[in-house]
């Protein structure tokens, strides 16, 4: 009896390495006639065959310490010992960070274009590793080829409405690693708060980053709670950001809002503002009037000051300015924004917000800078050299494009992932219906666009609001598992989707949300 139970387990347990469960699934996966695996043990090396890949070697180990328990010894030499071989090859793709992988009784093989695709051959490495913690960890004998489909695959973290502490922002970063996305979109100043730290400019954290209260429930709220909340991130702390994301192989994109969503900055320094204020951090959530004026040139000088200290804290070649959600009230009342206008000769004030635009992005540009904003900037003229947001549906995508503009895809109603997940919440969200499977149908390139214009697509963007997640669970709760639906979209070759596979691989990859330790939603179940 006890021989025949083991035959079954054995060949139960064979079986079940066949069955690999990636996200996002690769372009190419073969499985060998004969099944196997490869076993990962606490004596495993790590051999650097390719120079320069510590930081993939380096991560693996960081994963394995903290879901498994023990490291891998790192050699640059490969012994009579099977290993994980980490290298380059020469793969003719043209986005970066495609990789080969195989794995057979030899050990594990990456072979990446770069670092970059070595390392994503890493984060598809640890989606073959059980999902349950053990001190021998099985990999299923295949072969994988696989590349990206889009070259921008970001994530968003809004942290001014609510504050998160680097530790969360840094994890983060990893949970953005580990579905091979490659760009964090930090949105660091808004109404209800300034986050990041400006030294010319002091009271923007003294001030800014501090708010007297907040709203109770959705708004416009029950009441206030009359608690002072805020925090900022100092630019020691935000080089150390960087650093880390580097080291993951992302890029930080931050995002200074201008010329709305102004009002912790009019309350540092009132004499931004049209009317000199007094303004307030708001303690509410919502589009306010109070806007930088856009016919005071002090408000250049001191916008031009802060991207002075912002860009050498972040290498990326793209600063995000905002550009959404002005009211041009203020500006209508205004003598100096209505004299900027008569003698610019801008018809409305529309023109006059593109005016302020492309005055920023001029001063950008001469720094080596490429901007982004969101669709709005499309009013009134679009800047020269912009990169669009698509927010407001595509429709702010198809013209950018069609008027030959890189364009990122972020539309509302499919990557908005502040949006109920469930038609019945257990928690309090924004609103709206945005559950996993309307993500993982998002498809990036608009039928209308042509195949030339088309490849103004540089990808998309999930966007994180975080006016309803108060603490890092309930972030967590919001993100997964969409976030590896969007991951999918990203980078798999479009042929290859399919929901009902897609959800398949989802239940396994729930047990490694169990497994990190993370928060999600499981109401897709």
């Amino acid at each position: 009896m006890k021989k025949v139970w083991f035959i079954a387990f054995f060949f139960l347990t064979i079986n079940s390495y066949a069955q690999v469960n990636i996200i996002p699934q690769p372009a190419e996966l073969k499985m060998p006639e004969s099944a196997g695996a490869f076993i990962i043990t606490a004596k495993t090396p790590i051999i650097l065959e390719g120079s320069g890949l510590e930081n993939p070697a380096r991560f693996l180990n960081d994963y394995l310490k903290q879901v498994y328990g023990f490291t891998l010894p790192v050699v640059k030499k490969a012994g009579a010992t099977p290993g994980i071989r980490l290298n380059f090859d020469r793969l003719d793709h043209p986005i970066p960070g495609a990789y080969n992988m195989e794995v057979d009784a030899k050990g594990v093989y990456i072979g990446g274009d770069n670092a970059t695709g070595t390392f994503y051959g890493v984060q598809t490495l640890l989606q073959l590793l059980p999902t349950t913690k053990a001190s021998s960890l099985p990999v299923a004998y295949l072969t994988i080829k696989d590349y990206p489909r889009f070259q921008y695959r970001g994530l968003h973290l809004d942290v001014s409405r609510h504050f998160f502490p680097v530790s969360f922002v840094k994890r983060y970063i990893d949970y953005i690693a580990l579905h091979k996305m490659n760009y964090f979109h930090w949105h660091l100043t808004d109404d209800q708060g300034w986050r990041i730290e400006i030294k010319k400019y002091p009271n923007l954290t003294k001030a800014g980053a501090w708010r007297n209260g907040t709203i109770i429930g959705h708004h416009p709220g029950t009441g206030n709670d009359s608690i002072r909340y805020g925090g900022f991130y100092t630019q020691k702390e935000v080089k150390e950001i960087v650093d880390y994301a580097a080291k993951r192989y992302i890029t930080v994109l931050p995002e200074i809002e201008m010329p709305g969503h102004a009002s912790a900055a009019l309350t540092a320094y009132p004499y931004l503002g049209c009317t000199g204020g007094p303004y307030e951090v708001q303690q509410t959530w919502g589009v306010f009037n109070e806007v930088f004026c856009a016919g005071n040139d002090s408000v250049f000088t001191f916008l031009q000051n802060v991207l002075d200290e912002v860009m050498p804290l972040f290498p990326s070649k793209y600063v995000h300015i905002g550009g959404d959600e002005c009211p041009k009230e203020s500006w209508k009342k205004c003598p100096k924004c209505q004299k900027r206008m008569a003698v610019n000769k801008l018809k409305d004030e529309h023109e006059l917000q593109s005016y302020f635009i492309q005055r920023m992005e001029k001063y950008l540009n001469s720094k080596g800078k490429t901007i982004i904003g969101w669709d709005e900037i499309l009013e009134g003229g679009l800047a020269p050299n912009a990169v669009v947001m698509s927010w407001r549906g595509e429709q702010g995508g198809i013209e950018a494009a069609k008027q030959d503009h890189d364009v990122i895809m972020t539309p509302g109603n499919y990557v908005y992932l502040d949006h109920s997940q469930a038609k019945k919440e257990d928690s309090l969200t924004i609103g709206g219906y945005t559950p996993v499977k309307e993500t993982y149908e998002y498809e990036p390139v608009p039928k209308e666009l042509s195949a030339a214009e088309s490849k103004h697509i540089l990808g998309a963007q999930g966007n994180v609001w975080t006016e309803y997640m108060a603490n890092t669970s309930k972030v967590e709760y919001m993100i997964f598992p969409r976030v590896s639906a969007l991951s999918e979209v990203l980078w798999s070759p479009s042929e290859k989707r399919s929901w009902n596979d897609f959800e398949k691989r989802l239940q396994e990859q729930c047990k490694r949300y169990t497994l990190w330790g993370t928060n999600y939603n499981k109401t897709f179940e």
